[in-house]
């Protein structure tokens, strides 16, 4: 075991033991108690051993053609970092398309770097045995942009037709429990367990506080989620076939989160349950 991961098993012992602590005091004040939890510990979230492994990612040669990231164009000019997450899901000319952030880490690693793509998308995301390149990569960009307002334009024809779609995803109901994101995310006042449940269809607050807190660090599982790995959640806890990785459905789904959020200053990589 290194340091890091040493110093993250404190980390993750300490919140543990805060978090049970919270979760036995009055059901009535779970919420603002939890809220105080993540403000306290803020300057302490195991996500930054996460965004320390992604930028030695992002400046390291790798991949086929032995290259580093540095010449990645996230939107803003290649290698520019800061402020690029609070402008995606954006539309890029030299792939025709609308990506968000782990859709462009993809074609930069496949295009810099010489990495098959197939390589990448077989297990995108972390696991308690292995950690994800690409969703490390994800929080350390992300990071950059702690603080800066969220601002996804639509100007743009097919990102506004990103926005569309993915607004129609968020509220199609299917499935074997005819489940739709708006089931758990369109009213105000639901929770599951300790977990409030955003309204992020009428409420602008809940979904601009829902959308910046990702990527985020879950204490349950004791690794750093992505936002891909969110959707993908979303989808399986309604008995959907799982998305393919930074698939066009998923992309549009962020576009119409993201723009749904606008405004808001990023606040990640968050904190969860």
């Amino acid at each position: 075991m290194n340091t890091n991961q040493i110093c993250r098993a404190v980390m993750v012992l300490a919140l543990s033991t805060s978090l049970t602590a919270v979760a036995e005091e009055k059901a009535v004040t779970d919420s603002e108690r939890i809220e105080q939890y993540r403000e306290m510990i803020s300057d302490g979230n195991p996500a930054e051993f996460d965004e320390m492994r992604g930028e030695e990612l992002w400046k390291t040669p790798a991949g086929p053609k032995n290259a580093s990231l540095e010449q990645c164009d996230l939107g803003k000019g290649k290698g520019v970092v800061k402020g690029a997450y609070a402008e995606m899901p954006r539309y890029f000319k030299d792939t025709k398309m609308v990506q968000d952030l782990e859709s462009r880490l993809l074609t930069c690693m496949t295009t810099l770097q010489g990495i098959p793509e197939e390589q990448i998308t077989a297990k995108p995301f972390a696991s308690d045995k292995k950690d994800s390149d690409i969703s490390s990569l994800a929080t350390y960009v992300a990071g950059q942009s702690k603080g800066m307002k969220m601002k996804v334009s639509t100007k743009h024809p097919k990102v506004k037709e990103a926005y569309e779609i993915g607004k129609r995803i968020f509220n199609y109901r299917a499935g074997p429990y005819d489940f739709a994101c708006s089931t758990c995310h369109a009213t105000s006042g639901v929770r599951i367990r300790m977990q409030d449940l955003p309204n992020m269809r009428s409420s602008k607050k809940d979904a601009q506080t829902a959308y910046t807190s990702w990527p985020a660090y879950r204490v349950s599982q004791g690794l750093t989620r992505s936002f891909q790995w969110r959707l993908n959640d979303c989808f399986r806890q309604q008995r959907f076939p799982e998305p393919k990785f930074a698939s066009e459905a998923t992309i549009a789904l962020t576009t119409y989160l993201a723009v749904s959020a606008n405004g808001a200053k990023y606040a990640g990589p968050g904190l969860k349950r």
